[in-house]
């Protein structure tokens, strides 16, 4: 077996709507390594997608999941309910950054999340209304499709979208968005497109993920409540891609001032199993019926088990700590690179959730063209990038946040070689 019979085989049987990044196929996994199935070895800065904070097969997590394997595996928490369920659910309300008493309820994914943080806040609000942002991911249902500002390639021939959503600026000093007309363009739907009294919510990515790892301005936040305070209306924060000591927090809102009313989470959450989350302010988390909430296998047993392990190794290895510390030194790299790499237009951080945004030195304009030159000078020398960004001109970095020194020395070395060839 290789990895172009694998191709082979994937494009008879796999549509190509799944799109594929890489042409190998994975064999196993430790931490911050994948082997292929010819033997070959990636530094994984991709992590699944931000899913794997704690790395691949941390101990930890792989024990969670073996103690609870035997003890059973399935019962649909809303007919047999069990104890690690409501235990997860106390330590994320003790710590999640919600004004109050909080609740929560586990899904599975992180667009199910979102989904039901709107039924939450439509039921608590009896609004239909949504607002989010240009560039922002929510994910691939239908709802979170039309809550999505993003079309390539997650809109493309899938319309009509589910109505009263509505899409504000999201503030962008790079490409001429500030924070004023940011907060303005919000105002102006209110004027042309949705009475405020008719918005059941704001949603947002505190860092926006497939957008560009676009960082919300303190003032943006301040603003966003203000006008929820004013109105009635709920925020919510999506937390699936910022969540879990990514952003050198365990929240990215917490590096805010305010609260949200809701907070979305998922990805690394359970350490690589499905798992996902809302948590809110008691009273709007309480405003569904019974019954209104759930799914089959939302809050499955094993990912619950694995997301208590998560907990435990992000406090007891300081991963906030480290995240701070991984990005800072990230970030030096990729500022040393700017006087030899002239397509570097913008390099923003919170924690270890780092990008770096290229434009084209003569024109100005966004350049993937020279994005994809980086990922694959980096995929050549065993480092595996992702993009993002509206305009596919942004290489994020996701890396475990427990990879040892020495290979995440060894990446930094083989990112400034990409960006300076």
């Amino acid at each position: 077996m290789n990895n172009k019979e694998l191709n082979d085989r994937r494009l008879q049987a796999t549509p190509r709507g799944i799109g594929v990044m890489c042409n190998f196929y994975a064999d196993k996994a430790e931490n911050a390594t994948v082997w292929d199935v010819e033997g070959n070895e990636y530094i994984d800065f991709a992590a699944g997608i931000a899913v794997l904070n704690t790395g691949h097969r941390h101990p930890k997590v792989i024990a969670a999941i073996e103690k609870q394997l035997h003890a059973f595996t399935h019962t649909a928490y809303q007919i047999v309910p069990y104890e690690g369920y409501v235990a997860l659910a106390e330590r994320i309300n003790a710590r999640v950054p919600i004004d109050g008493p909080a609740k929560t309820a586990f899904f599975s994914t992180g667009a199910e999340a979102v989904e039901n943080a709107v039924k939450i806040a439509r039921a608590w609000t009896r609004r239909p209304g949504l607002i989010t942002f240009g560039g922002a991911f929510h994910g691939r249902t239908f709802m979170t499709m039309a809550l999505t500002g993003k079309v390539a390639p997650y809109k493309l021939g899938f319309g009509p979208f589910p109505g009263s959503v509505y899409h504000a600026q999201f503030p962008n000093e790079l490409h001429g968005v500030s924070t004023a007309e940011a907060l303005q363009s919000v105002e102006r739907l209110f004027k042309t497109d949705i009475a405020p009294d008719q918005v059941a919510a704001i949603i947002i990515e505190p860092v926006q993920g497939e957008g560009g790892f676009n960082v919300a301005p303190e003032d943006f936040m301040l603003g966003l409540r203000a006008i929820c305070d004013n109105h009635g209306i709920l925020l919510i924060a999506d937390e699936v891609q910022t969540g879990f000591a990514r952003t050198g927090k365990l929240f990215s809102m917490e590096h805010h001032r305010v609260k949200a009313d809701l907070i979305t989470m998922a990805k690394s959450l359970a350490g690589g199993m499905p798992l996902s989350a809302v948590s809110g302010r008691a009273e709007v988390m309480d405003a569904p019926a019974p019954g209104g909430l759930g799914g089959t296998y939302a809050g499955n047993p094993l990912a619950i088990a694995a997301a208590h392990a998560v907990l435990d190794v992000i406090d007891e290895e300081d991963l906030c700590a480290r995240a701070a510390h991984l990005g800072h030194h990230l970030v030096e790299v990729l500022n040393n690179a700017k006087e030899s790499c002239p397509y570097i237009a913008d390099i923003r951080a919170q924690g270890s959730m780092v990008a770096v945004e290229f434009n084209d030195p003569q024109t100005g304009q966004p350049s993937p063209e020279f994005t994809r030159q980086v990922q694959e000078r980096a995929l050549k020398e065993g480092l595996l990038l992702l993009s993002c960004g509206v305009y596919g001109n942004v290489i994020r970095f996701l890396y475990p946040l427990t990879l040892p020194e020495a290979q995440f020395r060894k990446a930094l070395d083989i990112i400034s070689a990409a960006l300076t060839r």
